[in-house]
């Protein structure tokens, strides 16, 4: 189980989060779901296609020409997406995509269960108090520099083991973490695919996820349209990079993640699926859906949750 604000996800299989940006210049859909009503739209959308839970971003950390926002612009953005969702779905996680400890409290005051914040706790140490205060769900990502360097080479420098130093870090990140508060089955961790690491730092890490999850918490992965896929399958489009980031993921599965955040809801909640039940073939029988009978739109049960 991760435990979130007012509920729990039972991690009883691969968990998709859809990727809801509302900036005007994320990487690969930068601008599209910028009011209230296309976002809440999408959110829709990405429930209906399987989506366990929903991460609204309002600061773009793409890999050219990032630039941090004010606080006060990152609520104006977020906050009015967290309420509209909410009304939309009263039991869907929400998770907010923040470093700032302001726009996290403001989202968690508006239904927010989650907070997934690229920095760790490194940018604002008081999010970590807030998630401990109010009972959060945690994501705590690797990443090095500031918003508008992380998704860069700037920081991608490793003295050795690539994997070895993003745990130390993270180990350090969820330690810190622990002790202003945090309960360890509120934390999830992402090792930060495209973070401060170059495509074949990623792979590394990827090839690697069991050693994250020895950290003793789930592992969530976010590889969707990212660079090293497109220069594995030569497609330049991000939007294009659909087959890819399956693959990835499913990759990523077999290695020990159980949390995908997606911008492509649709062919990862069925990759992931079938892939699951290939896996544990005993998950399909318990639940009858063999010999003949009917088999739901997912096999497998959908998160446990509780929400505002």
């Amino acid at each position: 189980m991760w435990r979130i604000r007012h509920g729990e996800i039972a991690l009883e299989r691969p968990i998709v989060v859809g990727i809801l940006n509302v900036t005007p210049d994320s990487f690969s859909d930068g601008g599209r779901f910028v009011t209230v009503e296309a976002a809440v739209a999408q959110a829709e959308r990405m429930v209906t296609e399987g989506a366990d839970v929903i991460d609204i971003g309002g600061e773009s950390t793409r890999p050219q020409g990032a630039v941090g926002v004010s606080p006060d612009e990152e609520i104006r953005r977020i906050v009015p997406v967290v309420r509209g969702v909410r009304a939309r779905f009263a039991d869907i996680p929400i998770s907010v995509d923040t470093s700032k400890s302001h726009v996290a409290s403001a989202a968690i005051n508006e239904g927010a269960n989650i907070i997934n914040d690229v920095s760790a706790f490194r940018l604002d140490p008081r999010v970590r108090e807030i998630a401990a205060r109010v009972g959060a769900g945690v994501v705590l990502m690797h990443s090095r520099g500031t918003v508008d360097e992380m998704g860069t080479y700037r920081h991608a420098q490793y003295d050795g083991d690539v994997v070895s130093e993003a745990i130390a870090e993270l180990r350090r990140a969820l330690d810190t973490a622990m002790k202003a508060g945090v309960q360890k089955a509120n934390i999830v961790l992402d090792p930060g695919i495209g973070f401060a690491k170059r495509s074949r730092h990623s792979l590394e890490v990827l090839a690697s996820l069991e050693r994250f999850a020895a950290l003793g918490c789930a592992v969530m992965v976010g590889v969707s349209r990212k660079r090293f896929i497109g220069e594995l399958s030569h497609v330049t489009a991000a939007d294009e990079r659909i087959a890819g980031t399956v693959g990835a993921n499913v990759a990523a599965l077999m290695r020990g993640a159980r949390l995908f955040r997606v911008h492509d809801v649709a062919p990862n909640r069925q990759a992931l699926d079938v892939a699951w039940g290939v896996l544990h073939p005993e998950q399909w029988e318990r639940l009858g859906a063999v010999n003949g009978a009917e088999v739901p739109r997912s096999p497998f049960p959908g998160p446990r949750s509780q929400a505002q």
